[in-house]
Order: C-alpha cells, then structure tokens, then sequence
C-alpha cells in the first residue's frame, strides 16, 4: 500500500477520537527507565504522546515521532501548554522512508504494529544504530489481541522478543539483550473496558 494511504489512515485514527488531555505512559516504559539517568530519547511511533511526556518530566530531551501530522501536533501542543516544549521535539516521519537523526540513549517503540508495509526489522537496525555506547533500544511489543484492538484474526502471530533481537541481526558483540520477556498486565481501552493482556519485551543495550 502507498504511503499515502498509511497516512491517511493514521491520521483518519487519531483525527476520529478526542486530543488526549493527559495521556499515560506505557508501563512498561516506565518500570524499564526509571533507573536510568536521563539522556537524549527517541519515541518511535508516539501517538498521544504519553510516553514523551512522561520522559520530559523524568528529565529527558524528546524527539518524539509519528506518521500522523495530527498526532505530531497534538504532541507539540500539549508540551507547549505544560511547559515542557523545550524538552519535547514533535517531528513527522514516515519510517518506510526516513528516520529521525542524531545520536540517542534511549530509543523507545512502543507497539509499533501497522497493517501497512513496514520493515520494522530495518527500522529496529537503524534505531540501534542511532544509540550511544551504553545507550538502549527498549521494542514492546502486542503479544496477544485485547478485545479492541484493531489487529483481530486467527492468522494474526505475535513475535517473541528473541525473536525480534534475531531478526533485527545485530552484532553481539556491540550489542547484548538486557531483557527479554513477555509479562502480564491489565489494560483498559475504550470507554473504560479492561482486560488481561500479553506484552512481548526487548531491551537491548549498545556496549561499543
């Protein structure tokens, strides 16, 4: 499918539900980087922005990116009016066709499936690519289907997280996986409905 269509339709996404007023991080974003001394962050895929948000307010400097203008804007707007937008960079990128630049100690992609084309194990690549020594890329990835989310089906297959590492081919002697599992936790959708979902957790660190 053209790149059109991905951004019409990630714009069609966010364009039909209201502007996220406070918008949560990803817990596990948050139990993965609270002990880590704050940096340069890359949000690959930010949607609502919760996660750069949260990152800001731990000290973090935020390139935060997303396919959709609307939610690259939302973002923008909603770091400008908590007084964080010196801390948050809101850019648009199309993945399937750049990548943001500069040199990271955190790249964080937060279930960033699409039911377009995408290489995500180049994706992955250049995103470990982009961290310093000592910097990590953390992937979490859907590992089950909650009752609403748009990835229904029978014949849809959730990766394992040592499975993504071996896709992505990185060279284990400049890069090693910290963490690899797939824990459990609750989530809560649409008009407050909750159930019990599966995470898939990477986290992998540069060491050269």
């Amino acid at each position: 499918m053209s790149t059109t269509d991905a951004v019409t339709f990630w714009d069609g996404v966010h364009a039909a539900r209201p502007a996220a007023a406070d918008p949560r991080p990803n817990a596990r974003l948050a139990e993965t980087i609270t002990d880590l001394p704050p940096g340069d962050a890359l949000d690959l895929g930010c949607g609502d922005g919760g996660d750069a948000l949260w990152l800001a307010r731990q000290g973090w400097h935020v390139t935060a990116t997303d396919i959709s203008a609307v939610a690259v804007e939302r973002l923008a707007a909603l770091a400008r009016a908590r007084g964080l937008d010196d801390r948050v960079v809101a850019v648009r990128h199309d993945l399937r066709e750049s990548f943001p630049p500069g040199e990271f100690d955190l790249v964080s992609a937060h279930y960033l499936h699409t039911p377009f084309d995408l290489d995500r194990a180049a994706v992955l690549r250049s995103a470990a690519h982009a961290l310093r020594p000592g910097g990590r890329l953390l992937v979490v990835d859907h590992g089950s289907s909650a009752p609403w989310s748009w990835n229904q089906g029978p014949d849809v297959r959730y990766p394992g997280p040592y499975e993504v590492a071996a896709g992505v081919g990185l060279d284990p002697t400049a890069w090693t996986v910290e963490r690899a599992d797939a824990p459990r936790r609750v989530a809560t959708g649409p008009g407050g409905r909750t159930a019990e979902v599966t995470d898939h957790v990477l986290l992998i660190r540069r060491t050269a």
